[in-house]
């Protein structure tokens, strides 16, 4: 999936904020959430309109977007 079809960011949902595309929840909880060493789970269980596969696949392009090299 390209990160368009994972991700939303319009100014007229939450002001520009990145939002999970379809939903109304900031990308940057699910990182809160991980960082503040809550679960996967914990977070789908608190924000239920953002699917299992749509969380993991920002986190596998956050992955892949961070390990990437960058061509000099």
């Amino acid at each position: 999936m390209k990160s368009n079809d994972l991700i939303t960011v319009d100014a007229d949902i939450l002001g520009g904020t990145p939002v999970f595309k379809g939903t109304r929840v900031p990308v940057k909880s699910l990182f809160d959430y991980l960082e503040n060493n809550y679960t996967l789970d914990e977070f789908l269980e608190c924000f239920p309109s953002v699917t299992r596969e749509l969380a993991c696949c920002v986190l596998e392009s956050s992955e892949s977007a961070l390990l990437t090299p960058v061509a000099a």
